[in-house]
Order: structure tokens, then sequence, then C-alpha cells
């Protein structure tokens, strides 16, 4: 399925995250690497807000964050592929695991940057991409993560920072299963692509804009 805005784009021979083609890829030199652990004081998140490619790119450009890793999360299939995932059978959203220094930026703001990267108010799917692993969704480790994220969602909700109700899921973290090599950064090394071109790089600027203040010097 595809929304009907993007018809003629789908004319005219665009893949949309759904339908990437492995020949058309760039090898990225991230190799994909295990769930992130909190060493010298680092912290994890992890989110899912559409396909993770522009997800992934958004999350690196903001300070403090020091590793990104695309994968799989939220399902009951052990080491999912991204076909499997793509099925919508596995139960897995596509997310990104974020690595970051809370002395730099807090929880907060990565909520903060999560919700200004995707729209939150349409169910299972994020423009083209239509889909079960294309949910809205973040995943808890704590108690005070929780109570933070569900009154950040209240917030937005009664300031109507949206068009429509958000619909995303709070749920706790369970395990995280890195994608697939030529996943991993992918934006950054395949600009030329269709998809990058006519989905994520608007989505990108408009993230910086709103962002702006709390991105990396060279972004």
């Amino acid at each position: 399925m595809r929304h009907l805005l993007f018809s003629f784009i789908l004319l005219l021979g665009l893949s949309a995250c759904a339908q990437r083609q492995k020949n058309n890829q760039t090898a990225a030199p991230k190799a994909a690497t295990p769930q992130p652990t909190t060493p010298n004081g680092l912290a994890v998140a992890t989110f899912a807000g559409g396909c993770f490619w522009c997800t992934e790119e958004a999350a690196e450009k903001l300070k403090g964050v020091t590793s990104v890793v695309s994968g799989y999360t939220g399902g009951t299939t052990k080491n999912p592929t991204y076909e499997e995932v793509s099925t919508g059978q596995s139960g897995h959203a596509e997310a990104v695991q974020i690595t970051y220094d809370p002395k730099v930026i807090s929880y907060q703001t990565l909520l903060e940057a999560f919700f200004a990267a995707h729209d939150p108010t349409t169910l299972n799917r994020q423009g083209p991409d239509v889909g079960t692993q294309y949910r809205s969704a973040i995943f808890y480790r704590t108690p005070e993560e929780k109570k933070q994220i569900d009154a950040y969602i209240q917030q937005l909700n009664a300031a109507r920072a949206f068009q429509a109700p958000i619909v995303t899921q709070v749920v706790a973290f369970t395990e995280f299963w890195p994608a697939e090599q030529e996943h991993q950064d992918f934006y950054k090394y395949n600009q030329d692509n269709p998809y990058m071109r006519a989905v994520s790089k608007p989505k990108l600027e408009k993230f910086k804009k709103k962002m702006e203040g709390k991105l990396k010097d060279n972004e």
C-alpha cells in the first residue's frame, strides 16, 4: 500500500522504504554492533518512528549522541532479518538504539527530537510506508522514563501540537536486534537514492529547523 500523494513518484520508479533495492545500496563502514551498554556514564534509549534510515540520521545530528544503530525491536522473532520484519508478521518495528551522554543531552531532549522527527498521529504508517513495522513507539527502560514519556505525550496532546491525537506506543524495552550491515548509516552513504531525496531529506530539513540549537556544530 502507498499513499495516493506518492502515486506519481511511485510511477516514476521510486522505491519506498518497504521496497528497497540492495543493488542500489552502498556498503557503509559502520558494522552492526551488539546491543549498546552504558559504559563511562553513557545511557541508551530506543525509539521507533517509521523507516529507520531517516530516524537514524536525525538522531545522529543531536549534541550528546555518541552512536546510533538501526535495528528491530518490539516483536517476538529472535534475530529477525529485514525481510521477516518487512512482512509485518514478526511483530518488530524498525527502530534506532541511541547511545548518549546524559551530561550533554537529556532524555527529555531525546523525546522532543523523537516527536520532531516524525508524525506520531498516523497509526502503523509514516508517509508512504505502511505496516506495523513502521509504527511510532518508545521503549522505556525504567518506571521514571515511562512517567516522563506519558507526561510529555499528555503535554503535547493538551497543547494540540499535532492535528490529531498521538498514537505512539509506550512499551517496556525487551531486546534490540541490530539490522543488517547495509542498513547502517544508509542515509549518509546513499543520498542519491530516490527514497532519500523524496522522503527522508525533506523530513530531515524540517527536523533540523525544529531542533535548532541542539544539533552538533557541523550540522
